[in-house]
């Protein structure tokens, strides 16, 4: 069943509560990465621009003492907020009482107001008592009793049962206020939803990142809907070690070599390896760094992929009509070990005809290092989120956006 959009509701003259997702990196009270308050301005400025209030709600980080809270405030973001969309924001150092429900109150049509991190709930008189992250049914209450229509736009938090979002849902439709899903959620429940779901073929996984553990879900899942699924990243020598093959020092997760295999058994030709790779003598940028096939010899660790599967992965990848990309396929941190994550990443800009996403803190900053970003069709904003999603969980903050009639 299809879920209410933002542009299904009438908005004017109403108090519209928004979860978005400003969880940004924040340092001396400057924003650093601001793709994910852009990624909220569309939903935000369609509020505005037809005569609601647009009322934010936004989690920062994560608050485990009375001490976290003073360098995760969100006035460093709602002057941001400002800035990107050329419009005051009225910013509250709150978020719960007579402060906050006096600044809602004097709100004119068309303009927005961010309330403080919803994470200070979780420590209150400095005892770590969870409010949000726990999902306090009476916080979500009091969250809802602010709005006319909660509009969810925060996919990064959709695999998460909080009180800013499934509590304040729950307890808007108990009041039978509607639950929208803002137009940043419903890209994401598009593209992802639909590579997942009803790709169009070949269709190409590209998994990367340290541990199989973190991906066993998504591979599972996409082995019976994926042509191929490419590995890469520190995870390869998991399997390389379920193939009798040596690693050297490389990262392995023993305990899941015997899933690797039953991955391998199971998959056949479908996964497609790196066959080789660039070693050094330690994990360190400054390492003496070489190039070789298959097996790493003892004394070095793999930190990323080699030439050879480059041109391997870009074979696979070049009919390719669906491709979702997530984790890089080495240290993508030090320069001399980014190499194969940016080559993939600058493949993927030349693709044509093809409906390419990538999701995953490395991936998305490797395309935006490349500058290729805008050529890509989606670039998921939840880590977490979109992996959950891949391996086909139903994410509460989507499941709690009400259905059209």
């Amino acid at each position: 069943m299809s879920k209410l959009i933002i542009d299904d509701l009438d908005l004017k003259g109403k108090d519209v509560l928004m979860r978005v997702d400003f969880n940004v990196p924040v340092k001396d009270g400057v924003v650093g990465d601001d793709n994910r308050i852009v990624a909220a301005l569309p939903s935000i400025e369609w509020v505005i621009n037809h005569g609601g209030k647009a009322i934010l709600l936004s989690h920062l980080g994560r608050i485990k003492s009375e001490d976290d809270k003073p360098g995760l405030s969100l006035r460093p973001v709602a002057e941001k907020l400002s800035k990107l969309i050329k419009k005051p924001v009225i910013f509250v150092p709150v978020n719960e009482g007579p402060q906050l429900e006096e600044a809602i109150d004097k709100m004119q049509d068309g303009q927005i107001l961010l309330a403080e991190n919803t994470r200070y709930q979780d420590v209150v008189n400095g005892e770590n008592v969870k409010r949000e992250s726990g999902n306090d049914p009476k916080l979500g209450e009091y969250w809802a009793s602010l709005g006319d229509v909660f509009v969810n736009d925060a996919f990064g938090t959709a695999h998460r049962s909080h009180a800013s979002n499934v509590g304040i849902a729950t307890a808007m439709e108990k009041a039978g206020k509607p639950v929208a899903a803002g137009f940043l959620l419903e890209k994401e429940i598009k593209f992802l939803g639909n590579a997942v779901d009803n790709p169009k073929h070949p269709f190409v996984a590209i998994l990367g990142g340290a541990k199989v553990s973190d991906k066993i879900g998504v591979i599972d899942h996409l082995l019976d809907k994926a042509d191929k699924i490419i590995i890469g990243g520190g995870m390869t020598y998991t399997f390389y070690a379920a193939k009798g093959i040596s690693i050297g020092n490389s990262l392995v997760e023993k305990d899941k070599i015997d899933v690797a295999k039953q991955i391998l058994e199971k998959g056949g030709n479908k996964i497609v390896l790196p066959v080789d790779s660039v070693v050094a003598d330690e994990f360190s940028n400054d390492a003496d760094a070489k190039i070789v096939d298959g097996a790493i010899p003892n004394g070095y660790m793999a930190l990323d992929i080699g030439p050879k599967s480059i041109k391997l992965f870009e074979g696979v990848l070049a009919d390719a009509k669906t491709v979702v990309w997530n984790g890089p396929m080495g240290v993508f941190e030090m320069p001399k070990f980014a190499k194969g994550t940016l080559a993939i990443g600058r493949f993927l800009g030349t693709l044509k005809d093809a409906t390419t996403i990538v999701g995953g803190g490395d991936s998305t900053a490797a395309v935006k290092e490349l500058g290729v970003a805008d050529k890509l069709t989606h670039i998921s904003t939840g880590g977490g989120a979109s992996l959950e999603y891949l391996e086909g969980k139903t994410l509460p903050g989507i499941a709690c956006v009400s259905n059209k009639d």
